[in-house]
């Protein structure tokens, strides 16, 4: 038995996987655990967590895998400071002795972070280091039902590489292209995302959701022809060349030289609380239309040098379900694969997975169509002493069905009268999306429900769109989708017959004026370009969600609902029942259901006094 326990941290992000003998049998963010959100440190709770879950002490590990090689950043932040000296002399005056004094003794950070976890004995740990671009492309390949395709990785970058072309067959991946810091995919988005308002590593997937909103306008049009005249130069393969007198990301402490975008756009960065108006919506578009071609161009030239026929994705970048929709639109690969955790945090598992193959030199064996992720549900559960434990803390007042039917049709009944219920079942996702084990849920019918999700459970903007959980075997009577969907990393049209006619003056109103004029019959899950991000949910990995679609599906007649994170503005998707139920009661949600256990708002102590539930959370 091969036990290796893979671990990401120091940037952002931080998590823990453990694979055992090749399987997949935990990974878990240390975010879930600490409830700080994107939290950088080494994950003590969630190594915990995945050594709870296998039954091992952490002498019982064959290898400790790191996600990346930190002398090799090391290196590229010391060329990078010299290559464009003097510039940068205050961010090198910062970073420097952070660096001397505690990233280039990272072992001994490791060593210190474990000894948090519980004792061991140091002469009986192997603690190995792999490529922060292998592990991404490992977390995507291994885990995927091929037995050969191309391997594309893009994110902001690693030790030097932001973005990679591999090949994986059976047990090995080998890597054939790369691109270097700094020029980078990843970080071009990231300079807009900071550009409108929005925080970096975070508010990427604000950007993405923004950009519907932007017209295909000649404005459009013109920042489309600024950003890739001035800012970017594209190549045929998909490389690409920033000018760097545009940005300060690489020895400055912002992204981009604010009064040099401010001239070249028009209009100066917005500020994070800053009104949005149709010029960032435009300029939102025009960045995601530019990172759009840039990904089809290198999943082409990916196809070129690899002749697969299938392609596996990860990377931040690939969380970028817009441009992985227009990907698959191309009928380029036959097949094509999304790590579900794609950022940092899937880097934890592609290490322990590229050390079990490449290293330990294991067999890789497909034992079925569908891939090894068990759909992502690889956090913790929770027991029902857990849960009763928490509900005497609480002084909660619920009810507990034995039957799942008769709780299923209860809950589906109060979806469909316009409820929204909290939903908690079984092991957490592994990942940055809720796929209906920490999911808040609501009828995708009622046109009221996106406003009164946002304002009043997620506390977070108005113009923010949520996805469908769809019954997989009913996607294409509501989608232009032919794929699965598990991860929701796909976004794909509305059907034309599910459409609205819209105003002749639609594209004339105000922002928040067209969000909410009636597009179609799905209405809170379709964006204003008439498309949605789309969960496909499967009976085989998520037999009690895709049951409650089901009863839903036979009251209503539509097999999909509404599903957001559990969570609000600020906050980690929720981990335990306690952080679900304090969720529960600090917002307007109307049910709560926690595995048997439906708890009903109006019935709680103290109910209308959400003030008394919150936390302060620093928005993202």
């Amino acid at each position: 038995m091969i036990k290796i326990l893979g671990i990401s941290a120091f940037y952002h992000d931080s998590a823990a996987a453990l694979v055992v003998d090749g399987k997949i049998v935990a990974a878990a963010q240390e975010e879930r655990f600490t409830r700080e959100k994107h939290t950088p440190d080494f994950p003590v709770q969630a190594i915990k967590y995945c050594l709870e879950e296998g039954g091992f002490q952490i002498d019982e590990l064959d290898a400790i895998v790191f996600y990346d090689k930190p002398l090799l950043k090391f290196e590229r932040l010391l060329e990078t400071y010299y290559a464009f000296a003097p510039k940068g002399l205050i961010s090198f005056l910062k970073a420097i002795p952070v660096w001397i004094n505690e990233k280039m003794f990272l072992k001994k950070l490791i060593y210190d972070g474990l000894s948090e976890v519980g004792k061991y004995n140091k002469k009986k740990i192997k603690l190995l280091f792999t490529d922060h671009h292998l592990s991404h492309a490992a977390s995507a390949f291994f885990p995927s039902p091929f037995q050969k395709s191309a391997i594309l990785t893009i994110d902001g970058v690693g030790e030097w590489s932001t973005a990679s072309i591999g090949i994986g067959e059976a047990n090995r991946i080998k890597m054939l292209k790369e691109m270097n810091f700094p020029h980078s995919l990843g970080l071009l988005y990231s300079a807009f995302t900071y550009y409108l308002g929005f925080t970096v590593n975070s508010g990427e997937y604000k950007l993405m959701g923004l950009a519907p909103y932007g017209i295909h306008s000649d404005e459009t049009k013109n920042f489309v022809h600024l950003i890739k005249k001035n800012i970017v130069d594209i190549k045929e393969d998909g490389s690409i060349w920033l000018d760097q007198s545009w940005f300060k990301y690489a020895t400055g402490l912002t992204m981009v030289d604010n009064a040099k975008w401010a001239s070249l756009f028009g209009f100066p960065i917005r500020n994070p609380e800053d009104k949005l108006t149709q010029k960032h919506c435009n300029l939102a578009l025009a960045i995601q239309i530019v990172t759009e071609e840039i990904v089809l161009k290198m999943a082409k030239y990916a196809k070129e040098i690899t002749g697969c026929k299938d392609i596996c994705l990860a990377g931040g970048v690939a969380l970028n379900c817009v441009a992985n929709g227009k990907l698959l639109k191309t009928n380029l690969f036959d097949k094509i694969y999304i790590q579900p955790a794609a950022g940092d945090a899937g880097g934890a598992l592609g290490a322990a997975l590229s050390i079990y193959y490449q290293y330990f030199g294991q067999e890789r064996t497909q034992t079925s169509a569908s891939d090894a992720m068990f759909g992502s549900y690889l956090g913790p559960s929770y027991s029902e002493k857990e849960i009763m434990m928490m509900n005497k803390k609480h002084k909660a007042i619920y009810h507990q069905y034995s039957n799942m039917n008769d709780l299923n049709h209860l809950i589906a009944n109060h979806l469909s009268n316009g409820s929204v219920v909290g939903w908690f079942q079984g092991r957490m996702e592994f990942g940055p999306r809720a796929l209906g084990n920490r999911s808040i849920l609501g009828d995708a019918r009622n046109p009221e429900m996106q406003k009164k999700l946002n304002l009043k459970i997620k506390y977070r903007e108005g113009f923010r769109p949520f996805a469908p959980s769809v019954l997989s075997e009913k996607v294409s009577e509501y989608f232009d989708l032919k794929e699965d969907s598990p991860y929701m990393l796909l976004v794909a049209p509305v059907n034309q017959n599910r459409l609205k006619s819209l105003p002749s003056n639609f594209n004339e109103m105000e922002l928040m004026e067209r969000l909410y004029c009636l597009r179609s019959d799905i209405q809170s899950v379709t964006h204003l370009d008439f498309s949605a991000r789309i969960q496909t949910v499967h009976k085989y990995t998520n037999e009690r969600y895709y049951s409650l679609i089901k009863k839903f599906e036979d009251l209503t007649g539509y097999g999909l609902l509404v599903n957001t994170s559990f969570n609000v503005r600020g906050e980690p998707i929720v981990c335990t029942p306690d952080d679900a139920y304090r969720c529960f009661m600090s917002t307007d949600m109307d049910y709560l259901v926690i595995n048997e256990f439906v708890y009903s708002k109006t019935e709680q102590l103290d109910w209308q006094n959400k003030d008394k539930w919150m936390v302060a959370f620093k928005p993202d």
